[in-house]
């Protein structure tokens, strides 16, 4: 109830602060990847709709009724049953992962193995692995770096059943190698109360904070690990250009003070003060402030335009559980399993037709479809030169950027 009662009393404000800035539209440092598993005693926004894709020719007040996720076959359970092992890799976030691991395992009684890392750190795992991967499939975190391990051959495609509750082909690879499971919006999460003491107004816009006003207030994910950090760089290479987007980057890094492991890092860390002004997906912001009470944390659409993640799920090629694999997917691409992330804190748009939206994200009045748009090939061809080039750019990086 309380999480609720807050939720309502601060969208006003919040639709008024995005407005403001042209959108028609116990926390803790991180920690090191986890790992658990799950087994079964018994083997068996403003000013549009905050939702992707309306019902044609349905009455407000009579919202038509979603058609039901596919079944899977008797088939596929059985010889997922029959291998009766599954190991995820997860670069959601940690409480989601873990309930929607547990409940895949109780539903078909097929014991789980996941662990959350970063999506930078998956895809290094299973380039290292080349083709014999540890894991079997990949659950949440941003497209980009889906993209890269596909092209590489390293993702196994699979025609999923489920894949027709898509709102559109925009939310899957072509081919199958990946498929969409929610999407989330790229912005600023900013402690009013901070900048407020230090007599700084909040950023508007991207190239606000190149601002020296602003040096050592910024907390941005590290390009090296992070798919939320490797978006912000694709995103600014369309906006602005190739030399430009990068020349952006290079200023922006003169303000930065810290680079985070994963991408949702800077959210954790503005409500306590520790961070001032993080750059990330506004879904961690709603988590920050509806379930840990951090009211003074403001929501910022950047007002010239942001784009958005699709954050995937994926077969590993060369899986050891293929058929528990493609149970996986058709599970994840199920009201059953989405549903479970507002349930655990993470309030990203869902992308099934017969899925609910979340409460929290339509009441900040965060809009899903104003966004830009995104190209999702370039970013496919692209990313991992253009993080290569960011990084020379940069002069290599320094101790902000290493990783363990």
């Amino acid at each position: 109830m309380r999480k609720k009662v807050l939720a309502i009393l601060l969208s006003a404000g919040m639709v008024l602060s995005l407005a403001a800035c042209g959108g028609s539209t116990p926390p803790a440092t991180e920690t090191p990847a986890q790992s658990a598993s799950t087994e079964t005693a018994d083997a068996p926004a403003a000013d549009k709709p905050a939702a992707d894709k309306p019902a044609a020719d349905t009455p407000a007040d009579a919202p038509a009724e979603p058609a039901a996720a596919e079944e899977p076959g008797d088939d596929l359970v059985a010889a997922a049953q029959a291998e009766g092992a599954l190991v995820v890799y997860g670069s959601c976030e940690e409480e989601y992962l873990q309930a929607a691991c547990e409940h895949f395992s109780e539903l078909y009684g097929i014991k789980v193995d996941y662990q959350r890392l970063s999506t930078g750190e998956v895809q290094a795992k299973i380039e290292e692995e080349n083709g014999n991967p540890s894991g079997d499939v990949w659950f949440g975190g941003t497209t980009d770096p889906y993209n890269e391990c596909a092209g590489k051959g390293l993702l196994e495609a699979y025609e999923a059943n489920n894949a027709s509750h898509l709102l559109s082909d925009m939310y899957r690879d072509k081919d199958g190698y990946w498929y969409g499971i929610y999407k989330g919006i790229l912005g600023f999460m900013v402690n009013r109360d901070e900048l407020a003491r230090l007599g700084v107004d909040a950023p508007k816009d991207w190239q606000d904070l190149k601002d020296p006003k602003y040096k050592d207030l910024i907390w941005l994910s590290n390009y090296n690990t992070a798919g939320t950090a490797k978006l912000v760089v694709n995103t600014m290479i369309q906006k602005y250009g190739h030399d430009e987007g990068i020349q952006y980057l290079v200023d922006l890094d003169k303000n930065i003070q810290v680079y985070t492991k994963s991408g949702s890092g800077p959210s954790k860390n503005v409500g306590t003060g520790e961070c001032i002004v993080g750059i990330g997906f506004l879904h961690d912001g709603i988590t920050q402030i509806v379930d840990n009470g951090y009211e003074n944390i403001d929501l910022i659409i950047p007002s010239s335009g942001t784009s958005f993640e699709v954050g995937a799920t994926a077969i590993f090629k060369g899986a050891k559980h293929p058929n528990a694999a493609k149970l996986w997917i058709e599970y994840a691409l199920s009201p059953e399993c989405v549903e479970l992330a507002a349930q655990n804190g993470s309030y990203q748009f869902l992308v099934l037709d017969n899925a609910k939206q979340p409460e929290q994200a339509v009441a900040f009045g965060l809009d899903p479809e104003n966004v830009m748009k995104y190209d999702f090939e370039d970013a496919k061809q692209n990313t991992s030169t253009y993080v290569e080039e960011v990084m020379k750019a940069l002069g290599g990086g320094d101790d902000r950027f290493k990783t363990e």
